[in-house]
């Protein structure tokens, strides 16, 4: 049984590992990310559903500009999907979508999708989604 009392009020999320992860399958790096998203995506539901207040996602350092274009347009293409398939929900489930870092030089489709996000949410007070 789960003691609503010791849910933390904010858990934080490193996304490593999904090329390593799809390498070990013999899978494309992209089919990694895929996971990763999907996973993620999860984590989003669940953590909203036991009301942990704050949910950050790391999901793209600096190092990761370093990674082929290919990759890197795949990343920023799921940022894309995510949004547009998970925006509706999440506003319904009254989580308030916010970005922590320079987003600037995502490719413009990613920006307007995550700005999209954020204007929808300004105003929900349910889950904080970062």
């Amino acid at each position: 049984m789960l003691d609503m009392e010791r849910i933390p009020t904010h858990v934080a999320v490193v996304m490593d590992g999904n090329g390593r992860w799809a390498d070990k399958r013999k899978l494309p790096k992209m089919a990694g990310h895929n996971a990763g998203m999907k996973a993620m995506k999860e984590i989003v539901k669940k953590a909203s559903s036991l009301g942990i207040k704050n949910l950050t996602v790391y999901a793209f350092s600096t190092e990761n500009w370093k990674r082929s274009t290919e990759e890197i347009g795949g990343i920023f293409k799921l940022i894309v999907v995510y949004v547009d398939s998970e925006l509706r929900e999440l506003h319904a489930n009254n989580v308030r979508v916010r970005i922590l870092g320079d987003y600037s030089m995502l490719p413009a489709d990613s920006v307007d999708r995550i700005n999209k996000a954020v204007d929808m949410t300004k105003d929900n007070t349910g889950m904080q989604f970062n």
